[in-house]
């Protein structure tokens, strides 16, 4: 293929029928007009994620234990300005969307976000994901690092991330949204 192909190639911006054309047994995200390919989580990032989940739903989005009002949704496919991004786990107050979308897309914008850091997304998640949810007004946003055992709490302030909370490995997590309850950090790792 000649050097001026690959560069019409490299210049076209990607779409939504690229993410659509994408392997199965890949992430396909779109940030900037550029096409992003992720494996599927290893298993210490998915259950991660997944415990992550089982500590928020029951209190959040059941009401079981803790104030409810919530959906939260194991990687959901955002459509937020031209990006097409899917967090690990997102949240949003039910007040502002009280009922589910039909579509296989959410078109509105997360209040509360989460990366599970894996080291062949770390880099995608800070430098690309980060700032595209700051600029659609994320609220919230937490990057959980399994390896590290760690948990950091984001709060978008005048369009920048603001620390709102940590935790290591056996330190009671209670952050921004969900600080109306506590669970042990490690209840996140096997």
């Amino acid at each position: 293929m000649s050097t001026r192909m690959l560069s019409r190639r490299a210049a076209r911006r990607a779409t939504y029928q690229d993410v659509l054309d994408a392997p199965a047994h890949m992430v396909a995200e779109l940030v900037d007009g550029s096409l992003h390919l992720q494996p599927r989580p290893a298993p210490l990032h998915a259950v991660a994620y997944s415990s992550l989940g089982d500590e928020l739903v029951s209190p959040f989005q059941k009401g079981r234990g803790g104030p409810g009002g919530w959906w939260i949704i194991d990687e959901p496919e955002l459509h937020l300005g031209g990006d097409v991004l899917v967090p690990d786990l997102a949240g949003w107050r039910r007040d502002r969307m009280p009922t589910l979308p039909e579509t296989a897309y959410f078109a509105l914008v997360p209040d509360w976000v989460c990366e599970i850091h894996s080291p062949s997304t770390r880099k995608f998640d800070l430098e690309e994901k980060r700032p595209a949810y700051a600029r659609e007004g994320v609220g919230h946003m937490w990057l959980v690092d399994p390896l590290a055992r760690t948990l950091e709490a984001f709060a978008l302030e005048d369009g920048e991330w603001a620390p709102v909370g940590s935790a290591g490995n056996g330190e009671p997590v209670s952050c921004p949204p969900f600080d109306a309850i506590s669970f042990p950090l490690d209840a996140l790792w096997p």
